[in-house]
């Protein structure tokens, strides 16, 4: 694997400039980094990776920089604890954002524009450049108290997370690179809350794609067949609908949450049909297959299928992706009580609906929980208005800051 790897030992730099300090909070720190567009089909890694590691360098943190595709660089910033031997901490957002459509704006996407009440108007507002800078805002207010983590802390920003990850976080967490960051705990994204309480995630749902397409006797179409290539595949349609309709029976009657079901967008396309499936982390992936080929996609009605699975099910050893949140999980009980300390209150811990970077890490049996501190806030990822409330943006940052203070002195030697 070709690789190209830049490392840079950043020494203590001396601020000279003349800007006042209206110029240099942590509010225009972050507006300034909403600014760079990351958005697809064609982000801007370089000025991201270019502003975040001159942030890095005000902070007297190492950083170095990942070229596992050329032109998609992943950042590492690090923060040495005092005890290396202790198993590391890292902390996961992603540089990318989804497209916008300025028509649709009511504030360009790119302005970060602050209106009166202080809501902030940017793409990857909430997802998730909120999360990168507020990882380093919160050590710099750490820094400020002399304060000194035990464990190393890293934090990576990533390329590629909203199109699957594969030049990113997929050949990172399989390099000799990562393994040597022994890492023992992540924090990956989450999503925003309508109530007063923040959302955690243990577990992503995994997508599927699937193709079944349906093969029949062909003629003129002023004719009527039996087994057409089109009457078979509509059939097919209509069974998975049911099917999805079953699921969403169970979801509005209570009896399974949202992120706990199936969800299934239908593209039929001549005499094929595609369909985007996303399994809860308790599916059982051989019973899926099953029922595609005999009830979705029977062999003996002409239909085939194919599939492909975008990131796994299963850890190294088999187990479902999911991370403990009980008291067998030591840093969930230590981030438990981070957030209360911070002012916060969890909600009910929940499996994501949507997929992130974390299956990756999952895989390789390392616990990692997805988290973004933004309560009484829309939920409005890849949504047209993306914002985030300065006071909301601040808020988070004061519990990042007794989460990593909290998780960065936990003496013991879990893994």
């Amino acid at each position: 694997m070709k690789r190209k790897v830049v490392l840079l030992w950043l020494s203590v730099v001396i601020a000279t400039s003349a800007a006042s300090d209206d110029d240099d909070t942590p509010i225009v720190r972050f507006q300034e980094y909403l600014r760079i567009n990351t958005a697809h089909p064609n982000p801007n890694y370089a000025a991201a990776v270019s502003y975040l590691t001159s942030q890095a360098r005000s902070l007297q943190l190492q950083t170095t920089v990942f070229e596992f595709v050329q032109g998609k660089p992943l950042l590492l910033v690090t923060w040495p604890g005092s005890d290396p031997s202790l198993p590391s901490l890292l902390l996961n957002s992603h540089m990318d954002s989804v497209p916008a459509e300025p028509s649709k704006w009511i504030h360009p996407p790119f302005d970060a524009h602050k209106t009166d009440d202080g809501n902030i108007f940017a793409r990857g507002a909430q997802d998730d450049k909120s999360i990168a800078m507020q990882y380093l805002e919160a050590i710099r207010l750490l820094k400020s108290k002399s304060f000194h983590p035990l464990r190393t802390l890293h934090l990576s920003y990533v390329p590629d997370e909203e199109t699957g990850g594969l030049h990113g976080w997929q050949m990172f967490a399989k390099s000799k690179e990562f393994h040597s960051l022994n890492v023992g705990f992540m924090m990956d994204e989450g999503q925003a809350s309508l109530g007063d309480e923040f959302r955690v995630f243990y577990a992503d749902r995994t997508p599927w794609n699937l193709v079944i397409k349906a093969v029949g006797m062909p003629g003129h179409g002023s004719r009527m067949y039996d087994g057409g290539a089109m009457e078979n595949l509509m059939k097919s349609v209509e069974i998975m609908t049911r099917f999805r309709h079953t699921q969403f029976d169970l979801v509005k009657a209570g009896l399974a949450a949202h992120s706990e079901g199936f969800v299934m967008n239908v593209q039929p396309s001549e005499a094929e049909a595609g369909f985007d499936i996303r399994l809860p982390p308790t599916a059982d992936p051989d019973m899926v297959r099953k029922r595609i080929m005999d009830e979705w996609a029977p062999a003996h009605k002409n239909m085939t299928f194919q599939i492909v699975e975008k990131g796994p099910l299963r850890d190294y050893v088999g187990r479902p992706l999911m991370t403990p949140t009980d008291d067998s999980n030591p840093w969930w009980s230590i981030f438990k009580q981070a957030v209360t300390s911070a002012g916060g209150r969890l909600a009910k811990p929940e499996i994501l609906s949507s997929t992130t970077d974390a299956r990756y890490i999952r895989q390789l049996g390392i616990p990692v929980l997805g988290f973004s501190p933004m309560a009484n806030t829309p939920i409005l990822l890849h949504d047209h208005n993306e914002f985030l409330k300065d006071s909301v943006y601040l808020t988070g940052i004061k519990v990042y800051e007794s989460i990593i203070s909290s998780l960065s002195s936990y003496e013991g030697n879990s893994s």
